[in-house]
């Protein structure tokens, strides 16, 4: 089987549609009946149940080829692509994701990494905070870059980036809103939410549970985008306190950003894992400390 005809079978076994594959292949959908049917021809038995013409099934021999060639396809992927890069001279690839949204302000701990390792590819990407540590532990990314305290015992805390003021925004509707800042106690008094899988302790850095006077900070429900975080601050449905840098990207007439005094800064630093750490990653570190935490505001 050609590698196209797998990526071919394995993109309509997730669409169950053939439009939808041609689509997102950039082919024909006669290219994609073509190379289903040589493959039915070759196995001899049916990989798709055709029978409803609005919705395609896998039989259970397409089931098995799926899930026996996931593995195989993944794996021929990647190693096309360390040949990609082997064959451009880049012998690792470093993966870093952001929680902060900044990845702009921090350009001069980029710029540095690739002008002194060119052997190196650098990979920047945003990462979700569902579950913030699971990227590490599953491999999908090298580095993360996120707020501290970070105290898991199988991650290494590298050093600080940047770190930035609290700001709580709120609807222009809310009764905050005519204020010039705020304070922890008025959080008490207003909902927030949380998102799932985080480590209490890592949360409470974030967000307190509680005012400095022992009131409760209610999370009134879940989320798991920022958009929706965004979203439910302009509708009213809640508050929610942010650091600094996060204006520039979310400038809109209808939130305001108020600072809040007593709030204690949120410095983001490098993460990894402990057992893998490797050259490119000490290397990374070693420009941090270097160039020393920047101004989010000032590259």
């Amino acid at each position: 089987m050609e590698l196209r005809d797998i990526e071919i079978f394995l993109a309509l076994a997730e669409e169950l549609h053939f439009g939808r594959t041609a689509a997102r292949l950039h082919v024909s959908q006669a290219r994609v009946s073509q190379a289903i049917s040589q493959q039915e021809r070759r196995l001899g038995g049916a990989l798709f149940d055709r029978s409803n013409r609005r919705q395609i099934r896998l039989t259970p021999l397409g089931r098995q080829l799926r899930d026996d060639l996931n593995p195989v396809y993944a794996g021929l992927r990647d190693s096309l692509d360390r040949a990609r890069r082997a064959a451009r001279g880049i012998t690792a690839t470093l993966r870093v994701g952001m929680l902060p949204f900044n990845i702009a302000d921090l350009h001069l701990y980029w710029k540095t990494f690739r002008s002194r390792h060119p052997q190196w590819e650098l990979q920047i990407r945003r990462a979700p905070f569902v579950d913030p540590f699971a990227g590490l532990r599953d491999g999908g990314v090298d580095v993360l870059i996120v707020w501290l305290p970070v105290e898991e015992p199988d991650l290494t805390a590298g050093p600080i980036l940047f770190t930035d003021s609290r700001l709580l925004a709120v609807s222009s509707d809310n009764d905050l809103a005519a204020r010039s800042s705020t304070s922890l106690e008025t959080l008490a008094d207003h909902p927030h939410v949380t998102a799932p899988r985080m480590p209490d302790y890592w949360e409470d850095h974030y967000l307190p549970f509680q005012t400095p006077r022992g009131r409760p900070i209610a999370r009134s429900q879940t989320i798991t985008n920022s958009d929706d975080l965004i979203n439910l601050v302009g509708t009213g449905e809640i508050v929610h306190s942010f650091p600094a840098h996060v204006t520039r990207y979310w400038a809109m007439p209808h939130i305001r950003w108020l600072p809040i005094r007593d709030m204690r800064p949120l410095p983001y630093a490098m993460v990894w894992r402990t057992e893998t750490e490797n050259d490119p990653i000490r290397a990374l570190a070693q420009i941090v400390r270097d160039l020393g935490p920047l101004h989010p505001h000032s590259t």
